[in-house]
């Protein structure tokens, strides 16, 4: 899925595969832990002798918004003046269908984009805050060095289903996020009534109505394609960012909002001026 989409994104901008200077994954959950998504696309795009730098950068479900900030990084530095970004997430190989709570939100999907470093668009602000303390509330235990199959199968099956307390995720973004969004705003000196489309991780339908009670006109401002899609993990928000693009809802000037929540529990956000 994810070099099927980073073929579309390529495809789109107009570029061939060796126009990229750099790719990197940002998946909740990677294909495999080594090598990384990233190189794995790279090889799927025919660029495995180039030498262009592939790499994962990974926050869950905000790995989106951590890669942006790391290719607008490369490009301020002069690292590079073309990056692919790709999201791609199957959710549905890790969920436990016994828990209606950790299952029914997510679905499978991919996205990708291709970013210019001469592009019109100007990002105002990036904030992202984790708050350990919540770690339990979304987890997903095997696949690294904790859980070994060859010591206790029955622990390292166990822990490869995804678990989560839904009401403990609750309790940990909505105390904070308020809070959080206000710094976001402050820091690109926007107020709520400036922002003209939130773009937001489709984390549930009560979370998406949760902010949009948030911000001034929220429900006409907010991407909300949750009851199509579900919850793709990392590929949400860049999703709901191409959904927002495809109906041309920006105009030259327009500010927008992207934000969400990840396990951790993260926050994370940036506004970008269109």
């Amino acid at each position: 899925m994810g070099a099927r989409a980073a073929e579309n994104a390529l495809a789109e901008a107009g570029w061939q595969p060796d126009d990229i200077d750099v790719i990197i994954g940002a998946c909740g959950v990677m294909e495999q832990p080594i090598p990384s998504t990233a190189v794995l696309i790279q090889n799927r795009l025919g660029l495995g002798e180039s030498g262009i730098p592939a790499f994962d950068m990974n926050a869950t479900c905000l790995s989106f918004l951590i890669a942006l900030d790391r290719a607008l990084a490369g490009f301020a530095l002069g690292e590079w003046e073309r990056a692919l970004i790709v999201s791609s997430d199957i959710a549905t190989a890790a969920l436990d269908y016994s828990d209606p709570e950790a299952s029914v939100l997510f679905s499978d999907g991919a996205a990708a984009f291709a970013l210019d470093a001469s592009g019109p668009h100007t990002r105002l602000a990036h904030r992202f805050a984790t708050f350990g303390e919540a770690e339990r509330a979304c987890r997903l235990e095997a696949g690294g060095t904790r859980l070994r199959l060859d010591e206790d199968p029955e622990a390292f099956l166990a822990g490869s289903k995804f678990a989560m307390d839904g009401h403990a995720v609750f309790r940990a973004t909505s105390r904070r996020f308020p809070g959080f969004l206000a710094d976001l705003l402050a820091d690109a000196e926007t107020s709520p009534e400036e922002i003209a489309q939130v773009i937001p991780h489709q984390a549930s339908a009560s979370a998406l109505e949760h902010l949009k009670r948030a911000i001034p006109d929220g429900a006409a401002k907010t991407i909300d394609v949750y009851a199509d899609c579900g919850n793709m993990i990392a590929a949400s928000l860049p999703y709901a960012l191409h959904v927002a693009r495809k109906r041309n809802l920006f105009s030259s000037g327009d500010r927008g909002l992207l934000i969400g929540s990840g396990a951790g529990i993260s926050l994370g956000g940036a506004i970008i001026e269109w």
